[in-house]
């Protein structure tokens, strides 16, 4: 089974963005095993902790390093990424020549309740990914404008369109780890 290493850029208890990356997994199974990073205990970076890891670096290094591929679903804060991506980013890619993120093949969603779900933060985002080394999946893009109808209370989708689109996008994301993986 395909392992993915899924980091969700919302910290809320009550996140829709893992909310979706769960409905995500639930369309998955069977195929792929998610595995998500805690990223509530990731420090911001600064090079001079190097001297003494947290155990949460080391951790989502692991996972990432541990995983087929990467799964990034975020929010839109102030058109772009939240930093708690940012800082899993750059600690990913330290220390120098242990890049976790090399050769990974990778996908962005996200959602917000506004009319192009996260859309310019998955633009940012995509653009980020490539620079340190992952193999972003290009098309199809899922912008989601949530909407908690259409799930129900154990997070999966009951909507029939809404369930159709995002199987879509789990089937495209696995044919991209296919083509690109290792």
């Amino acid at each position: 089974m395909t392992r993915i290493a899924v980091l969700v850029g919302s910290l809320r208890k009550d996140s829709i963005n893992r909310k979706l990356a769960g409905a995500l997994e639930k369309l998955a199974a069977g195929r792929m095993e998610f595995v998500y990073a805690d990223l509530s205990e990731l420090p911001h970076y600064n090079d001079d902790i190097w001297e003494n890891i947290p155990d949460s670096v080391t951790a989502l290094k692991a996972t990432v390093e541990a995983a087929d591929a990467v799964l990034m679903v975020v929010p839109e804060y102030n058109r772009t990424y939240p930093g708690v991506i940012k800082d899993a980013i750059d600690w990913g890619t330290r220390p120098w020549g242990k890049n976790s993120w090399t050769g990974k093949p990778a996908a962005i969603t996200g959602t917000s309740p506004g009319a192009i779900g996260s859309a310019i933060a998955q633009h940012h985002l995509r653009t980020t990914m490539v620079t340190v080394g992952t193999a972003v999946m290009g098309q199809p893009e899922l912008y989601y404008a949530f909407k908690p109808e259409h799930f129900d209370a154990n997070g999966a989708v009951t909507d029939d369109s809404t369930r159709d689109f995002l199987q879509a996008w789990v089937n495209s994301f696995a044919d991209w780890i296919a083509r690109t993986g290792k």
